[in-house]
């Protein structure tokens, strides 16, 4: 199990990115347009420097559902590799057995 202040801070950026998403996506999109003058893009750079870095998407860790595990993440069931492993042994996931030759 995972410290539950890692997993918490993480909960928190994720809130964060959330928030700040249309906005800092607004910015970024008049950074990118070479059509705009440079003087409206380097204010556009400055703001975007002011957001709180947590606010950023790629700051947020996948994490597992179930351990809150940061490493060896499956990203479409959100699960670890050790939780996804202990759920399919105990029959939990429909259709999933464990192999065996």
């Amino acid at each position: 199990m995972a410290k539950t202040s890692a997993i918490e801070k993480n909960k928190r950026r994720a809130k964060l990115a959330a928030q700040h998403a249309v906005k800092r996506a607004r910015l970024k999109a008049v950074v990118m347009d070479q059509k705009v003058s440079d003087e409206e893009r380097f204010a556009a750079t400055l703001k975007l420097a002011e957001m709180p870095r947590n606010g950023a998407k790629n700051r947020v860790r996948l994490r597992c559902e179930v351990s809150g595990r940061s490493r060896g993440n499956y990203r479409k069931l959100k699960l670890s590799r050790i939780a996804l492993r202990d759920l399919a042994s105990s029959g939990q996931i429909p259709g999933m057995v464990k192999s065996s030759w």
